[in-house]
Parts: structure tokens; C-alpha cells; sequence
């Protein structure tokens, strides 16, 4: 038998809190093997609070992984009295003596990442010592922000509503393979500017094209640029593919951090209404370089309720005074870019969609804190299409356009409960609230937060 030892807040032998910033190892017990390898993935439309999830779990994972997405992420950490925005860098560039690495999945702005880095060492963390960056990873340039503004202008009404940080265009050159570059061919000067000269002429022609107004991309503007960029980022740059698995060799405990949710990925989501990568857990082998069998334990996050920002079908939105209430005291805007988000009721259909693709074991609940002070709370069990009960997620937008929710109906609670640290101490509503996202997702939960800081987080 083996032991697992988890982050946990501290509780006296009576199952009561002695301190709040206590920390104490939470022991739990495996019959086979050592659980080494963690992933934690969101199984809504993105912001469920992921970050605070792998910050607890970086104290007993020694390497933590990105392994998709670009800088259109976001995850903000709370601990200590302090507040971290983080985009490109995973959570665990936050940890002393953790290992931050960014695989080969993730597109690049090396501006964006520079800059973030920065951002972190102004604030006194060791940045340098701890981040390692994918060779293989693709590079965002200009002309990848320039094409997705014209793009998504031209849609008007159609709108897929991106962040215009060229995340898509980059992946789309990446799939079409004659217009991409890696990070490791920056650092081939020669070969570098004479593809970037060929790429750059092709693109104002593009640009031209679709918008006779647009600026004239200088190649070698662009190839003096990220020259000196590619040289500030190379003590980071390696072959990760390489060092990850020399690591699971050696019996390194990997947690891998993804960006986005489920729902968003661009093969199993609602698709147009995506991103770019495959943000489900299907995306851990391609962008990581790790086998899915290397993966023990697989944890789904989501909301007490439901959020996604920009467009596509969201059958539980609410357009009241409560869909409005729930953004202000979630504090529902984005991360990254500031945008209000849609939100709505629990919408188990999808989440449980999410966590059958994804595979997890586990489920965490956050910002139930959130819930606290209504009547009555709602829980989607399945949608109306035309008049037929459905409790499979559509898999095209027509119909999920046309999907109606059904609700169980609950009682709320009004108690605050960012204060409690324990099951037992949980209003007997939100209890019930919490077995119902479980029963309908039909896995375990396995932590409920009721506050944004790190502490405010009950282990079940």
C-alpha cells in the first residue's frame, strides 16, 4: 500500500478549524500504485476557477504543464493577501521548487510571455529558475493578431467573438503547415528571415485582400523584433517532449494544467463556438508529448453555475436580475480581457458530457460561495428539443440552439459560508446542492471552494 499525501487546511481532532492559513497533509491511501500523474481540466465553457485547484495541487507535484492554448487564457490565484493574473505561464510558476513548463501544444506571442514573466519578477518570484518552454511550440506574429481582427470584423453579426490575440490564426497555420514557425526555428537566423520574408508577403496579400485599408506588414521589422525576443527567451527554450518524459522516468509527479474548458475544444465542443486547440483532455497527449495512460488521476472542475464569454447557443443563460446578481458577486469578467461573461444555471447535460469525453474520476465544485442568498436554485437535468426529453449533449449548434432547459428545482441556503472549512459545517442545502451536481455528473466530489483564496477550500 502506498500513501498520497494532499494539501489540505488544518482541523483539530474535533473537525474543527484551528487556523485559518494552517496548512496540514490530508493522507489518503492507494491500494496499487502511486498516484504520480494529475490533470486538471475544466469541463465548462472555461474560467471555472482551474488555477486555484493546481496551486493546491502543486504541493505535491514537483512539475506543472501547459499544454495548449495561447495568452487568451487566464487563471487568477489567490494566497498570502496577494492576487496573480497568469496567461501563458502555468500556475505553478508560482510555487518555489516547481517546474512550470509550457509544451508543445501552446502558441506563442513571445511579447506576451516576456512581458508576464516580467510581471512576476517585479513582484520578487524566481521566474527564471523555474520555467521551461517547448522548442516545438508555434510562434503568434503580427500578421496572426492583423488577419483575426479583419476576420471577425467581416463576420458582423456572426461573430465567433475571439480575444484578437491571433490564437486561432496561428493554429490554423500550424494545421496548413506551409506558414509556421516554431520557437526553435527562431534561433536559425538564416533559415528564419528567409521563410519570414515569404510568409510576410504572402500575408499582405491576404490582408490586402480582405481589407484594402490594412497595413503593410516589413518583414524585416518583424525579423529584427523577435530576434532579440527569441534571444531573452532561450535560457528557457528546450526540447520539453524530451525532458518530460526522462521525468516520468525518474517518477516525477506531473500535473498538467489546461486552459479553456471542455466545452470549447475544437473537436468535441460547440463548435464554431471554439477555440482552437483541443482544451478537453484529448489535447494532454498531442500538446504535451505524454501518453493518456500515463495519466492516474483525471479532475474535472467546474462551477456551482454556468459561464462562457463571446457567442454560441448557452440554454441556461439567465438574461434577469439574477443572471446579473451571479456576475457581480462571482466577480464574472474576464481574466485576460475584461469581458462581462454570460452566466446562467448549472447545466449538468453539459458538464456531464465534459466529464464522460475527458474521463475523470474526480469533481471539484467552485465558487459555491457564490450561490449563497437565493430562494431557489436551479440545476439542469436535461434540455427539450422539440418537444423530446434529451439528456445527451447535441453535437451540432442547431440543436443546441433549439434546447430548452429542464430543472430540478432547489432550496437555497443564506447562510455565508466562505468561512467554513469543513462537510459537516456546510449549510444542509448547499449540501444538497453539491450531491446533485454529483449524482448527475455520476463522479465523486472531491473539493468545494467557498472563497477565492487558497484556504477556502473543503476536502472532501
Amino acid at each position: 500500500m502506498t500513501v498520497v499525501i494532499l494539501w489540505c487546511p488544518r482541523v483539530s481532532g474535533s473537525g474543527q478549524l484551528s487556523g485559518k492559513n494552517s496548512p496540514v497533509t490530508f493522507i489518503v491511501f492507494y491500494e496499487e500504485s502511486i498516484v504520480t500523474v494529475t490533470s486538471v481540466v475544466g469541463l465548462q465553457w472555461g474560467d471555472e476557477a482551474k488555477g486555484k485547484i493546481v496551486d493546491i495541487l502543486t504541493d505535491v507535484h514537483q512539475f506543472v504543464v501547459r499544454y495548449q492554448g495561447g495568452n487568451n487564457a487566464g487563471h487568477t490565484v489567490k494566497f498570502g493577501g496577494e492576487t496573480y493574473k497568469l496567461s501563458l505561464l502555468p500556475t505553478g510558476i508560482l510555487r518555489p521548487g516547481v517546474t512550470a513548463i509550457i509544451g508543445p501544444g501552446v502558441v506563442i506571442n513571445p511579447a506576451a510571455l516576456l512581458q508576464e514573466m516580467q510581471s512576476l519578477k517585479d513582484r520578487g518570484l524566481p521566474v527564471a529558475e523555474n520555467l521551461l518552454v517547448s522548442d516545438r511550440a508555434h510562434v503568434i506574429f503580427p500578421y496572426h493578431m492583423a488577419e483575426e481582427a479583419v476576420l471577425e470584423r467581416l463576420r458582423g453579426d456572426g461573430a465567433i467573438g475571439t480575444t484578437m490575440r491571433g490564437i486561432g490564426m496561428c493554429y490554423r497555420d500550424k494545421a496548413s503547415r506551409t506558414h509556421a514557425v516554431r520557437i526553435g526555428d527562431l534561433y536559425r537566423p538564416e533559415s528564419f528571415q528567409k521563410r519570414l520574408v515569404e510568409i510576410v508577403a504572402y500575408k499582405n496579400q491576404i490582408l490586402k485582400a480582405l481589407d484594402p485599408s490594412a497595413a503593410t506588414l516589413d518583414a524585416d521589422a518583424i525579423f529584427a523584433d523577435y530576434t532579440q525576443l527569441a534571444a531573452r527567451l532561450k535560457p528557457h527554450v528546450i526540447d520539453t517532449t524530451a525532458y518530460l518524459h526522462r521525468t516520468l522516468k525518474a517518477g516525477g509527479n506531473l500535473l498538467f494544467e489546461g486552459a479553456q474548458g471542455a466545452l470549447l475544444d475544437v473537436d468535441h465542443g460547440t463548435f464554431p463556438y471554439v477555440t482552437s486547440s483541443n482544451s478537453s483532455a484529448a489535447g494532454i497527449p498531442t500538446g504535451s508529448g505524454v501518453p493518456q495512460r500515463a495519466i492516474n488521476d483525471m479532475i474535472g472542475v467546474v462551477k456551482a453555475y454556468t459561464t462562457r464569454v463571446g457567442g454560441g447557443p448557452f440554454p441556461t443563460e439567465l438574461h434577469d436580475e439574477t443572471g446579473q446578481r451571479i456576475r457581480e458577486v462571482g466577480r464574472e469578467y474576464g481574466t485576460v480581457t475584461g469581458r462581462p461573461r454570460r452566466c446562467g444555471w448549472f447545466d449538468a447535460v453539459a458538464a456531464s458530457y465534459s466529464a464522460r469525453i475527458c474521463g475523470v474520476n474526480r469533481i471539484s465544485v467552485m465558487l459555491l460561495d457564490v450561490l449563497s442568498q437565493h430562494e431557489e436554485l436551479c440545476v439542469c437535468e436535461a434540455y427539450d428539443i422539440e418537444g423530446e426529453r434529451v439528456t445527451d449533449f447535441p453535437s451540432h449548434i442547431e440543436d443546441l440552439q433549439k434546447a430548452k432547459p429542464i430543472y430540478r428545482r432547489l432550496a437555497g441556503w443564506h447562510e455565508d459560508i466562505t468561512g467554513v472549512t469543513t462537510w459537516s459545517k456546510l449549510p444542509a442545502n448547499a449540501q444538497r446542492y453539491v450531491e446533485t451536481i454529483q449524482e448527475l455528473l455520476e463522479q465523486p466530489v472531491s473539493y468545494v471552494s467557498v472563497g477565492p483564496d487558497r484556504e477556502q477550500t473543503i476536502c472532501l
